[in-house]
């Protein structure tokens, strides 16, 4: 399901947080940690991404998926990155909540595993009301009819503005009565 998420929106940076975050759990760890480079890069040096707009209740923060790019380079046995991602996560961290990195680079450097942040189980994407009821497929032009001339000698087939009428023109044929 991730995979076709990132396919459709490839820029998608939840989307690709998500699939890391399984990717570690499956101990696929090199397409864990391209995956939370990759949702770093999509979140274009902002510190955070709202995604209630778009109907997901949760909030991308860089420092989390810098953290949860830490925990991967730990299962890969690359300590002297993650320490150096940790660094860098405490420099996007709110000033004053630096409890949770403080904790990880003691673990890091004593190389014990980090636990990876993820989204909050239960939580889904769920879009707007009015922006489902807009997907229904309306009929606007309605349904097509085919429209003949009601004239007998009329043979003219195609498009074209209402033509002068000619005397005599309009009046059926002996044939067409008999």
């Amino acid at each position: 399901a991730f995979d076709k998420t990132v396919a459709k929106d490839n820029s998608l940076a939840v989307g690709f947080f998500q699939r890391g975050f399984v990717h570690l759990q499956l101990e696929m760890y090199e397409e864990a940690l391209s995956d939370y480079h990759m949702a770093f890069s999509h979140l274009r040096k902002n510190p955070f991404i709202d995604y209630k707009q778009l109907g997901l209740r949760h909030v991308l923060y860089a420092w989390e998926v810098l953290y949860s790019i830490a925990a991967a380079q730990c299962r890969l046995q690359q300590w002297q990155e993650a320490r150096a991602t940790l660094d860098k996560a405490v420099v996007w961290r709110p000033e004053g909540r630096t409890a949770i990195l403080d904790t990880a680079l003691e673990r890091v450097q004593n190389r014990l595993f980090l636990e990876p942040i993820q989204v909050p189980l239960g939580e889904f994407f769920r879009p707007r009301k009015k922006e489902v009821e807009q997907l229904d497929s309306k009929d606007f032009l309605g349904k097509p009819k085919v429209i003949s001339s009601i004239i007998p000698n009329d043979e003219y087939i195609g498009f074209e503005p209402l033509r002068p009428q000619k005397q005599g023109f309009y009046e059926p044929s002996a044939d067409a009565l008999r």
